[in-house]
């Protein structure tokens, strides 16, 4: 049990703290905003432009030979990933759909 008065103190206390703590973090956050690490990140070349001709060469509907999707390197790789994963899933599908309509495959 603690009285009334040793709580007021201690509530003013923290304030006190609270608000020193508060006024001297500010500087602090300030120089934080500096950041020699990640700056990399921040101050990366720009190349949207450089990307974007590759894209806009020759317009965009250029029919099913040269679809937008494909103008990249390694485009055709990654249509390839995603066409074997989207495969193997409706296959996966198929089978379970099978399995519980038939009844088979059952853990006894």
């Amino acid at each position: 049990y603690m009285p009334r008065r040793a709580k007021k103190k201690r509530i003013i206390l923290f304030t006190m703290i609270g608000s020193t703590l508060a006024r001297v973090s500010r500087p602090v956050v300030a120089r934080q905003q500096r950041r020699g690490i990640v700056d990399w990140m921040t101050n990366y070349p720009d190349k949207v432009m450089e990307i974007k001709k590759i894209q806009m060469k020759g317009g965009t509907c250029q029919g099913e030979y040269a679809p937008t999707w494909l103008k990249q390197e390694g485009d055709i790789f990654t249509l390839a990933i995603g066409a074997a994963l989207l495969a193997w899933g409706s296959v996966s599908c198929s089978v379970g759909f099978y399995r519980l309509a038939t009844g088979k495959g059952k853990k006894d």
